[in-house]
């Protein structure tokens, strides 16, 4: 078992963003990759240990200082393995200044079947801040023909802007986890779900549901809606195939980060490896 931390920051000064503040252990550790043309600073997440087993922790805290602007990522899914009874716990604690913006958008996370994980994400937004995010949860390794019929999931996310609670959400899988998941009425049997959120800084989030919903359309096989709650657009999406869930996620990812943060319309390398 391990206790990994990132802690990463970044202020605005009279050149642009740069980063403040650094403290990283084990398996957990932060780059930082040149950003494409036009891109704010990217921070890529690394876990060293090449997946979550049993009984890990990690705390993964974000903080934007005013003005200031970043894209926070990781090299590549997260695999959450098997367990024998122990539980995997994420916590994510993401904080953007008043004018700051963030874009947090990990790949997949990865439940083998018989994984364990408690995550929790928290946002707190200042006034006139930006805040483009998400994930994708696949349930089993699906190449070798695995589902996710056992274990536990648990994933809440609080949104708070000016320190008032605006959107939470909490999923609880257990027991008949394969059970749950085929059932009509909850998952339908898909292989992957996923949730991105905006708040467009300066902008209504409702101006911006049509476009996200003409992304959404054009996506093949896949099921996907957007609405607008207290100043967010909410989108969520399921699909019995992955990589066409990761294509619909990455299409509007890339619309959002044009059309709501002023940024070109392409993800970093790391999302394409």
């Amino acid at each position: 078992m391990t206790d990994g931390i990132a802690e990463i920051g970044f202020d605005h000064r009279d050149r642009g963003t740069r980063l403040a503040h650094l403290y990283q252990r084990d398996p957990l550790r932060v780059l930082f990759p040149a950003p494409a043309a036009g891109d704010p600073p990217l921070a890529v997440i690394v876990t060293t240990s090449g997946g979550l087993v049993a009984g890990d922790c990690l705390d993964v805290s974000v903080r934007l200082a005013p003005g200031a602007r970043a894209h926070v990522t990781a090299s590549a899914a997260e695999k959450i393995y098997r367990s024998t009874g122990p539980t995997t716990t994420v916590a994510q604690t993401l904080s953007v200044g008043a004018g700051a913006a963030l874009e947090f958008l990990p790949p997949e996370t990865i439940l083998f079947d018989g994984a364990r994980l408690r995550r929790h994400t928290s946002i707190d937004l200042s006034a006139g801040s930006g805040f483009l995010g998400g994930d994708i949860v696949v349930f089993g390794r699906r190449a070798r023909g695995e589902r996710f019929t056992s274990g536990f999931l648990n994933e809440v996310w609080q949104v708070r802007r000016e320190e008032k609670l605006v959107w939470g959400d909490a999923l609880h899988l257990g027991g008949d986890v394969g059970g749950v998941i085929d059932r009509p009425a909850c998952f339908g049997g898909a292989a992957a779900f996923a949730t991105m959120l905006l708040s467009p800084p300066g902008r209504e989030a409702r101006d911006f549901l049509p476009s996200a919903r003409a992304v959404l359309c054009a996506a093949r096989r896949v099921q996907a809606g957007a609405t607008v709650i207290a100043g967010l657009v909410v989108v969520r999406w399921l699909a019995a195939d992955p990589a066409a869930l990761h294509q619909s996620y990455a299409d509007l990812a890339c619309h959002f980060r044009a059309a709501a943060l002023g940024l070109p319309p392409h993800l970093p390398r790391s999302w394409h490896v």
